[in-house]
């Protein structure tokens, strides 16, 4: 009998996408994106195995094409998280890290970070990361999440908006000089069991205000661990991300 593999790394890949249709398979110097995601996270030393999960056949057909492995989700499923639970249902483990399908220069090592930090907390059953931010763009763009944590690490919310409040300083802009504030990276890592509890949690009323599925986890109850990472997420969501991130290959010489 095969033992249990203990850390399956799935890459949930939607077809559909409103902002940049087929976007796992959107070409990077020849290489589909979701080629270039499955071979950085194929890099990590703390994942036992890689799992692409997909609602499509193109996508599935590409992946075994290079050689990798997939997983057949329903297209009615909105979810990475939901995506990620399918293929628990079928591939048994301890741990299951939902890796974002539009990164192509994920950092492996950020992975293998975010696997520890389940290793320093028991009873937390969930791990995230979280990185410094460091410019006031970034602080006050709704679209970087926010996020405030205990001096354990323990997470105590997620917002779009600037958290904490810095009260005696009146230019927001200015709050970096009197704080340390922290961006939140999308990169989840699950333990099995709360992994099977966790798609049948009903939304919660701060996830639906903010649009954050974290808060869905945090308002049950349940405790979110979160760890700094050093390294950048460079998520591609435009057709002008595609260029940056192409431009960024080249740079590093694929």
């Amino acid at each position: 009998m095969r033992p249990k593999t203990r850390t399956i790394g799935v890459i949930p890949a939607r077809y559909a996408s409103q902002r940049l249709p087929a976007k796992p398979l959107v070409d990077l110097l020849g290489k589909p994106m979701i080629q270039r995601v499955y071979e950085r996270a194929m890099m990590a030393t703390r994942l036992d195995r890689v799992i692409v999960a997909t609602d499509d056949q193109r996508i599935a057909d590409v992946v075994n094409g290079f050689g990798g492995e997939y997983v057949m989700t329903s297209t009615a499923i909105r979810s990475g998280s939901d995506r990620m639970a399918v293929v628990a249902e079928q591939i048994p483990a301890d741990i299951y890290v939902n890796i974002q399908g539009d990164e192509p220069l994920i950092a492996p090592e950020m992975i293998d970070d975010a696997v520890g930090v389940l290793d320093e907390d028991a009873e937390a059953v969930v791990g995230t990361l979280v990185r410094p931010i460091l410019t006031p763009e970034e602080l006050l763009n709704p679209n970087v999440v926010k996020v405030v944590f205990r001096e354990d690490g323990r997470a105590l919310y997620f917002s779009r908006s600037p958290i904490p409040h810095v009260r005696d300083v009146a230019d927001a802009a200015s709050w970096l000089g009197s704080h340390s504030f922290f961006k939140h990276i999308g990169l989840y890592v699950f333990r099995a069991a709360f992994l099977r509890t966790y798609v049948n949690l009903p939304e919660s009323s701060l996830e639906r205000a903010e649009r954050l599925e974290q808060l869905r986890i945090l308002e049950h109850g349940h405790a979110i661990r979160v760890g700094i990472t050093a390294h950048e997420s460079i998520p591609v969501d435009t057709p002008e991300d595609v260029e940056r991130v192409t431009a960024l290959l080249r740079a590093l010489g694929h």
